[in-house]
Order: structure tokens, then C-alpha cells, then sequence
């Protein structure tokens, strides 16, 4: 195959996105693999389109599209809330559609949400024919394969990943050639208060267990005390570059994995180009869809399955809120319930929630994020059902059988020394105590 001449015939974006009409679902991919020159060329078109419906999940980098002079041409509609669509979500611009990540693909599949068109980011074609989808296999696939007109970028600096991540050249109906670097996403400094946590969690971590890591300043805290670890595996949604140490030193080699032994396994990944290049035709990692990467019943069948989340507030029964403060919608429910659930199905499984004890607001003052009850109107991410592990810097809260009362005591225990008294008689007012 001739690679200089990858699209026959070659396309600009602006002749692409010719073929979109108005009142068509479009599926656009997203984390560091989101179509640029696409979407940039479908922001021109805009004006002359209306009710475009743009699904999406997280995004990275700017959001013309959902700036307000798209009203009524170009409206959002996202299954993650990622920074740059925030304020559109909140505003009442954009849409949001809670779901949780595995079954994303499904709502393509099933119908609940049927795409017209879905706009990719791929790796130019093999000998055979066939482009990865590179850094975001989990839910492009699936939106892929169930579009009826597929657009796509082919970019030389896309990372050929392999695994269940590939589509034929015949399946994309349009294709343009494109040449830009992949956006970095900036790794967050863990600090002194993150690093305590993850040392806490780190403990709690054995020779042979299996991780899910996401991005982060906990996860940055772990794994620096993962270094005296041994044959540690990996399954996990999303893969960045704080592991590559640990997997080039021989910590993480997946060796004792039940499932996909010898392979880490993952849906995508946000990171460097350090992290690109390490992912590119990388035989020790297979991506795969996030149908497959986040079923919680494929999760469980690694023993000994720790997964690490973050919260944003949990409170007295163990119920966390990950996705919004209050009413104010934040996030989402990504995968979290997903590997919640596989770690607590796993032999010997750890299923875990960290968070700082406190945070401090615009304003300077200093707010327990262990609360009495969550703030009227959040979102329940995590059931009190499905807790086992909650992780603050000031200990390790085990709710796992325990009753309510056992509970309110364990997390007060790791809430900051602050807020206990008040935590307490709160617990008191409301029967738990």
C-alpha cells in the first residue's frame, strides 16, 4: 500500500464535513485523539447547518463548538463532562447524558442513541489495510461500527496501539490527511498531602495484585511506593506515563494475571509524547474497547484486583459523590462503579475510594470533605452498597459489612481533626451515633 497517498481521493476537512446535514447525531472522538481539523472545519460550517447534535465523552483542548454563537447550529451533547464543556453544561448550552462507561457503546448499539455519522482519529493504514485507532480504542470503536457515515483523520503521529483496536480502510466512508502532534495532557503533582495518602494505599498493596490506575495526583502518589512491589498486573480504562517506570523496571510485568496474562489492558490513554511513543506498536499492552476493558464481570476475573478512585465528597454511610458539587454538574460517572464493582467480585480484591480529608475554597476556607450527608442535590456515584475502602491522609476507613453506626465512627476517624466534634454530633442528630 502506498502510504504517501493514504485517502484516495484526498479530502480537505472542509470537503468532509460537506456531507453532514442538518438534524444529524454526530459521534466525535475524543480524550488526546479529538479530530481537530474536523471539528474546526464543522465550527465554519456551523451557520449554515442547524441542530447538529455533537456526542461526545472527554474531550482535551479547546471547545469552539460549544461556544454560545452556536446556539441552534451546534449543541452538545456529552457522556463525561470534561473541563472545556463545563460551563456549557451548566449553562444550559450542552447537553449531558449520565451513563457509565462500559455501557456507552451500548447506547450506540442498542439504538438509545443512534449515530448518522462519527468523526475518528486514526493511524495511517498497515500493509493490510487496517488503521488504529491509536490512544482512544474504549468508546470510539463501538461508535465506529455503529455510524452510518464514518469521517476520519489519519495522522502519521497517531501511536499504531494494538489489541482489539484496528478498522479497515473500507469502513471509513471519508477520509482526511492530517499531520499534527497529539496533545499532551499535564501529569498533576502529587505534593507532600497526596503522598501520604498513596502511601496509605500503597500499604495496602501486595506482590501479584492487579491495578487500575487513573491519572492524577493520588494516583501519582502510589506510585513511588510501588517500587519494592513485585509482579504487579495492570487492567485499567485509562493508561498514562507515571507506570512506564514501574513496568520498564520489572514491577509491573502482568505475569500473574488471570485474564490476559502478560498484558496490560487498557481502553485509552492520556499522557506525553514520552507516553505515545511507548504505546506505539507496544506488543506488552493490548487497548481494547471499554465495553470489554470496564465489564465488571471480565474485571473480576483477576484476582487480587485493586482499584483506586477518587471522590469528591462522601458522607457518613458511605455514599460517594464523584460527579457534581451539589446540583452543579461536574464530571461524571466514568468508570468508577465499573471497576468498583469488578475489584469487590475479584479473589482477594480491593476496591478503594481516596480523597484529601479537606479542601479549600476560592474564598480561603477550609471545608471537610467527609461529610454528615452529601449536599442537597449531588449525584450518588458510588452506592454505600458497593463502598469497602475509603482513604483519607489520616487513615484507612473499612466499610465492608459494617453497619451504619461502625461506619459514621471509621470515617470520622479519618476526617480531618478539624471537623470530628462537629462530624460527631451530626452522626448523633441523625441516628447514627
Amino acid at each position: 500500500m502506498n502510504r504517501l497517498s493514504i485517502c484516495n481521493p484526498p479530502l480537505t476537512a472542509d470537503d468532509a464535513i460537506a456531507h453532514i446535514e442538518s438534524g444529524m447525531r454526530i459521534f466525535v472522538t475524543g480524550n488526546c485523539s479529538f479530530p481537530q481539523q474536523l471539528v474546526a472545519a464543522l465550527v465554519r460550517r456551523a451557520p449554515a447547518l442547524t441542530d447538529v447534535e455533537l456526542v461526545q465523552v472527554l474531550t482535551i483542548g479547546n471547545a469552539d463548538y460549544v461556544q454560545p454563537a452556536m446556539a441552534g447550529h451546534l449543541r452538545v451533547n456529552t457522556l463525561f463532562i470534561s473541563e472545556n464543556v463545563r460551563a456549557a453544561v451548566n449553562d444550559g448550552r450542552a447537553d449531558f447524558t449520565p451513563c457509565r462507561l462500559s455501557e456507552i457503546p451500548l447506547l450506540f448499539k442498542r439504538g438509545a442513541l443512534p449515530l448518522d455519522m462519527a468523526f475518528i482519529h486514526v493511524s495511517p493504514p498497515d500493509d493490510h489495510g487496517f488503521c488504529s485507532f491509536g490512544v482512544e480504542v474504549g468508546v470510539t470503536k463501538a461508535a465506529a461500527e455503529s455510524a452510518r457515515i464514518v469521517i476520519a483523520e489519519v495522522n502519521p503521529r497517531m501511536p499504531r496501539t494494538l489489541g482489539d483496536s484496528f478498522i479497515h480502510m473500507s469502513k471509513i466512508d471519508y477520509c482526511v490527511d492530517v499531520d499534527y502532534p497529539l496533545p499532551e495532557f499535564q501529569n498533576t503533582e502529587s505534593g507532600p498531602l497526596y503522598e501520604k495518602i498513596g502511601k496509605l494505599i500503597a500499604d495496602m498493596i501486595e506482590d501479584g495484585d492487579c491495578l487500575q490506575l487513573g491519572i492524577g495526583a493520588i494516583p501519582n502518589g502510589v506510585l513511588p511506593y510501588l517500587t519494592s512491589k513485585r509482579n504487579l498486573g495492570m487492567h485499567t480504562e485509562m493508561f498514562s506515563d507515571g507506570v512506564i517506570d514501574l513496568i520498564e523496571h520489572g514491577i509491573i510485568n502482568c505475569e500473574r494475571k488471570n485474564l490476559h496474562p502478560g498484558k496490560i489492558i487498557a481502553g485509552f490513554c492520556l499522557g506525553s509524547q514520552r507516553l505515545y511513543d511507548y504505546v506505539n506498536d507496544n506488543p506488552s499492552m493490548e487497548f481494547r474497547p471499554t465495553e470489554y476493558v470496564n465489564n465488571p464481570f471480565l474485571i473480576a476475573q483477576n484476582d487480587h484486583m485493586v482499584a483506586i478512585n477518587s471522590a469528591i465528597e462522601v458522607d457518613l454511610t458511605g455514599q460517594v459523590c464523584a460527579d457534581s458539587i451539589g446540583p452543579r454538574l461536574y464530571s461524571g460517572v466514568g468508570g468508577q462503579l465499573d471497576f468498583i464493582r469488578g475489584a469487590a467480585h475479584s479473589i482477594g480484591g480491593k476496591p478503594i475510594i481516596a480523597l484529601p480529608s479537606t479542601v479549600t475554597t476560592r474564598d480561603g476556607r477550609l471545608i471537610s470533605k467527609i461529610v454528615a450527608t452529601l449536599k442537597p442535590g449531588a449525584g450518588v456515584t458510588t452506592t454505600r452498597n458497593d463502598v469497602h475502602f475509603v482513604v483519607t491522609e489520616y487513615g484507612v476507613a473499612n466499610l465492608y459489612g459494617k453497619t451504619i453506626r461502625q461506619r459514621a465512627r471509621a470515617l470520622i476517624d479519618v476526617a480531618h481533626p478539624e471537623f470530628r466534634e462537629e462530624l460527631a454530633r451530626c452522626a448523633r442528630e441523625l441516628i447514627y451515633l
